[in-house]
């Protein structure tokens, strides 16, 4: 039987000012969907409240644009996907068997605090199910706990976004928090590559992190190698 993942995007369309577009990072859905498709999994979309999934401007330019990217821009099947996704209500956890959180910094408002995501956390990782995110997406994971009360991340090994790298892209003064150190706070081993913006993946049991955009494609693979 095929395994089923559950990606997950934001519906969050600026920052604080309305004039400031953000959104998902639409490589970091790109690139881990055609992992998945390629080994022969079926994929579907959810959001914290359903509906558009507004893209991330940056993410739609050059060098960021890659060839997945491209392609899934100029499908409109699959542009459709993500302007009417899925609504964590309308989701049953028992019919996946991971759940991967997508970035861009969109995913800072509107991932921590949404309880339908936290539900199907829970729910997919107590059921033996992978969970796993790349770049901000490990936003999504700081607040979900377990069925005994504990956090999730709690005294895991984990990866996302680090801080440097919010200075080095220029957004840091943007950031409604600094989600590394609010990853430490909540009991994660946080790690971190040695260089920024290079691929890094890290793995823990059945928690996939990847670090940034460069690490979605590798996030994937570790995600079908612990799912096989």
């Amino acid at each position: 039987m095929s395994k089923r993942i559950l990606h997950v995007v934001s519906n969050v369309a600026h920052y604080d000012d309305p004039e400031d577009p953000t959104g998902l990072w639409l490589s970091e859905l790109t690139h881990a969907w055609h992992e998945f498709e390629q080994a022969g999994f079926e994929q579907y979309i959810v959001s914290p409240k359903g509906g558009r999934s507004p893209l991330e401007p940056r993410s739609l330019k050059w060098p960021n644009l890659d060839a997945t990217a491209k392609a899934w821009r100029a499908d409109e099947k699959r542009m459709a996907l993500l302007a009417n996704t899925a609504s964590p209500e309308s989701i049953n956890a028992a019919d996946y068997d991971a759940i991967y959180f997508t970035g861009g910094h969109a995913v800072m408002w509107d991932f921590p605090d949404a309880e339908g995501l936290q539900r199907l956390t829970r729910e997919i990782f107590e059921q033996g199910g992978v969970v796993a995110s790349v770049c901000h997406g490990y936003c999504g994971l700081l607040n979900t706990t377990l069925s005994d009360g504990s956090r999730l991340v709690d005294g895991r090994k984990v990866t996302g976004f680090s801080w440097t790298e919010e200075i080095l892209a220029g957004v840091a003064k943007k950031m409604p928090y600094n989600a590394e150190q609010e990853m430490k706070d909540r009991g994660a081993r946080y790690e971190k590559a040695l260089l920024p913006f290079t691929s890094n993946v890290v793995t823990d049991g059945r928690l996939v992190t990847g670090q940034n955009p460069q690490s979605a494609k590798a996030t994937a693979k570790q995600v079908v190698t612990v799912l096989a």
